[in-house]
């Protein structure tokens, strides 16, 4: 089994501001003088898996004749200071990825704050952002970037691999439901999820996946009343709940032995070998994995069930937006091909290559087969938005990741993980 991307199993790992010293690599961002000709930059984490950026400016040439998309795919992990330092030299990308919200090395709030992002208002359809992804994808009021898709989080779930240990887990299951089952599921080799406890961006997004149904699908301006004072980690009841139920979950035997100091490669390990039953991360990695299987895995998408006395929500947003450079010199074919990718169309195609939902209404008939499971919610809009993509920077979301693996150490407790999220917010 191929390994699946670090995108999807980091689940946005916070990528370090490198000073501009940092040589600038890759092609010449700034397009020229040729009109019929733009750069497209964007992060890969498998450089033999094909891209959905480069499905999409493939796609572009073909119904744009003369027209020329120049790629430039560069490596998730020096993408986002590769990627500032270009464009703080004058020859950064005519179009790129950027991540939505702020806190990261090329974000919209970082880049923005720069000076860096072209103005979008009024040359694309605004529609395509939903309305909770807006404070992700705007600055100054402005549209600066425009998502690709949807990306949903949950549970990346083998059902043949549960049917080993008879372990059930559909919609209506409660988290309860799960820890009931752990130690069977144990005492027969395998491991209800999988965990790379001593990555931080795996733990946080595990976390994160409980308080959907914890904090922001009961109470989705959690984040605003925590930015206005109204609020705290270390006073939410739901925040205290998704902690104490990674603890119950490790007590429980629910993770993988040595789960705690395990990398990313105990999951892919792991649920190639059939030892585990599910792991937490974008969506779209399931159809990484099965693609790299040629069918020999088949997955299913799953809602991170709730802690007694909650709601199921299911994590859903757009971590993941294009964006365009401000100093381009062809805006009107930049600012075409951007048009161009919120078309229903190509919001269909980038969905299907991703793995991931067309942006927009969600149209339950037109979802791949892996999203059955988590149709309903989907369809009642029973959806919370990422936590962490409006934090106001990196620390907080390093600070719930590296908290979580202090819990399951036994290093740190629940109240000082908690204070430890309020220290870093600032």
């Amino acid at each position: 089994m191929k390994r699946t991307t670090w995108r999807r199993l980091g689940a946005f790992a916070v990528l370090p501001l490198l000073g501009t010293s940092l040589a600038a690599c890759g092609s010449d961002g700034s397009g020229g003088s040729d009109s019929n000709s733009i750069t497209f930059a964007y992060q890969i984490a498998n450089p033999n898996a094909k891209s959905v950026f480069a499905t999409l400016a493939e796609e572009y040439e073909k119904t744009h004749k003369g027209v020329t998309i120049k790629t430039n795919p560069i490596a998730l992990n020096t993408y986002g200071s590769t990627l500032t330092t270009q464009l703080n030299a004058g020859n950064g990308p005519d179009v790129f990825f950027v991540n939505a919200g702020t806190g990261q090395a090329g974000s919209v709030g970082t880049l923005g704050q720069a000076g860096k992002l072209l103005d979008l208002t009024g040359k694309v359809d605004a529609s395509v952002v939903p309305s909770s992804s807006k404070s992700l994808l705007y600055f100054n009021d402005k549209l600066v970037a425009v998502p690709p898709y949807l990306a949903p989080t949950g549970v990346i779930f083998s059902p043949r691999a549960a049917g080993k240990s008879g372990f059930k887990l559909d919609s209506t299951s409660t988290m309860d439901d799960v820890i009931s089952q752990c130690k069977k599921v144990a005492d027969g080799g395998q491991a209800v999820f999988g965990l790379a406890g001593a990555m931080a961006p795996n733990t946080g997004i595990f976390t994160s996946a409980i308080a959907a149904s914890t904090v922001y699908g009961p109470d989705p301006d959690w984040n605003a009343k925590k930015a206005a004072g109204k609020t705290s980690f270390a006073t939410s009841a739901g925040w205290r709940a998704a902690l104490e139920t990674m603890k119950d979950l490790q007590d429980a035997g629910c993770f993988q032995e040595g789960a705690a100091g395990a990398g990313f490669d105990a999951l892919t390990n792991g649920m190639g070998q059939g030892k585990m039953l599910g792991f937490s991360a974008p969506a779209g990695g399931a159809k990484d994995i099965m693609d790299s299987t040629k069918g020999a895995v088949t997955l299913t998408i799953q809602a991170m069930p709730a802690p007694a006395g909650y709601k199921t929500y299911l994590m859903a947003g757009t971590p993941d937006a294009v964006a365009g450079n401000a100093a381009t010199k062809n805006k009107k074919l930049a600012e075409d091909f951007i048009s161009w990718m919120t078309q229903p169309a190509q919001t269909q195609k980038a969905a299907d290559a991703s793995g991931e939902i067309a942006v927009g209404p969600v149209d339950t008939s037109k979802l791949l087969p892996q999203y059955e499971p988590v149709a309903p919610l989907l369809k009642d809009n029973q959806v919370a938005p990422y936590p962490y993509l409006d934090w106001p920077n990196g620390e907080v979301y390093n600070a719930l990741g590296t908290g979580v693996t202090g819990l399951l150490t036994g290093q740190m407790s629940v109240d000082e993980v908690l204070a430890s999220l309020d220290k870093a917010w600032g």
